[in-house]
């Protein structure tokens, strides 16, 4: 697979990485441990050298089950991993915290379960509104300097937070949802970035499944699937959004490819700097997801598409508004 440098002085990682919340939390039961390291190191084999984890997806187990996997080939790969969520004792997400010992304390934990001596890519999670992004910046600075992280990234932050950030340490990455049905970085983030030299992670590039064409308004998910409170996700907004999903399987069809491998290829083909980290827990989908990054889109395909898209309007907002109340977009 061939690979991309994130941002102008980011680490170079394939072209695309692999997202590994799904196998631990969020989509349902954890998948079987063993499995997904198997997964993991077959994804390797294919050319996937970027990986990414936090310690808030289990909590804690995903950083575990990454550092088991990627020990054999650990100087071969980037792994990703973040802070900044405030975990209650059974483990749920009850807020936000940036606190710099808070930060140095996570790092650590990070670093043991993960097994490792220093950590790739630290992103903040998400952004802290009690604890000023310079103070943020400047911990992160500090581990830097100590040899425990090597770069430094931001996770749905708004355009100010990441400038400012910037200013105190090079922000080498931002990771934020990005795909054909949630477009809104275009906006503002896409270009500062560039103007910035600041790489781009897009997570959920396959709009957390829906644009695989495999879900439709019929399919039921697990009780303990996020995507269950998600607006998005009602049947009636799936039965409304079917429309981009049948747009996107005509176009790929006349390319002899799937849906979510164009989907994919819309990313790549957007900027050089641009990296997404599809998540699966099956062997037959990192296999397709991998496929994309040979699935070449040129300025007409992007120009029909755009074209085709303008037509469609998407339903459902992407989050419960108390959890879109924490990104900084």
């Amino acid at each position: 697979m061939k690979t991309r440098r994130l941002g102008r002085n980011g680490p170079e990682v394939s072209a695309i990485g692999l997202g590994c919340m799904g196998m631990s939390y969020g989509y349902g039961p954890a998948a079987d441990r063993q499995e997904m390291v198997a997964l993991i190191r077959h994804a390797f084999d294919r050319g996937v050298t970027f990986f990414d984890t936090a310690e808030a997806y289990g909590p804690f187990t995903n950083e575990e089950l990454v550092g088991e996997a990627v020990a054999p080939f650990r100087e071969r790969v980037v792994i990703a991993t973040k802070f900044g969520f405030k975990l209650g004792p059974d483990g749920k997400q009850i807020g936000v915290d940036s606190r710099p010992e808070h930060v140095r304390d996570v790092a650590e934990a990070s670093l043991r379960r993960l097994g490792i001596e220093t950590i790739d890519l630290l992103y903040q999670h998400r952004v802290d509104p009690a604890v000023p992004i310079e103070d943020v910046a400047g911990t992160v600075r500090e581990l830097i300097r100590e040899g425990k992280v090597r770069h430094f990234g931001l996770s749905e932050a708004g355009v100010k937070t990441i400038r400012r950030a910037h200013a105190v340490q090079p922000v080498a990455a931002l990771q934020s949802e990005y795909s054909l049905w949630w477009r809104k970085p275009e906006e503002e983030v896409l270009p500062a970035l560039e103007e910035l030299g600041i790489g781009f992670v897009p997570f959920s590039p396959l709009g957390k499944g829906f644009l695989t064409g495999k879900i439709d308004e019929k399919t039921t998910f697990d009780e303990s699937d996020f995507r269950n409170i998600v607006p998005r996700f009602t049947p009636e907004a799936r039965r409304a959004n079917q429309a981009l999903v049948d747009l996107l399987g005509r176009f790929a069809e006349r390319r002899k490819a799937t849906p979510a491998q164009i989907a994919l290829a819309w990313l790549l083909a957007r900027k050089p700097w641009i990296v997404p980290i599809p998540g699966t827990t099956k062997r037959n989908r990192l296999e397709e997801n991998v496929g994309a990054a040979a699935v070449g889109l040129d300025p007409d395909d992007l120009r029909q598409i755009d074209e085709a898209l303008s037509h469609t309007r998407v339903e459902g907002a992407r989050y419960p508004a108390h959890l879109e109340a924490r990104t900084g977009l």
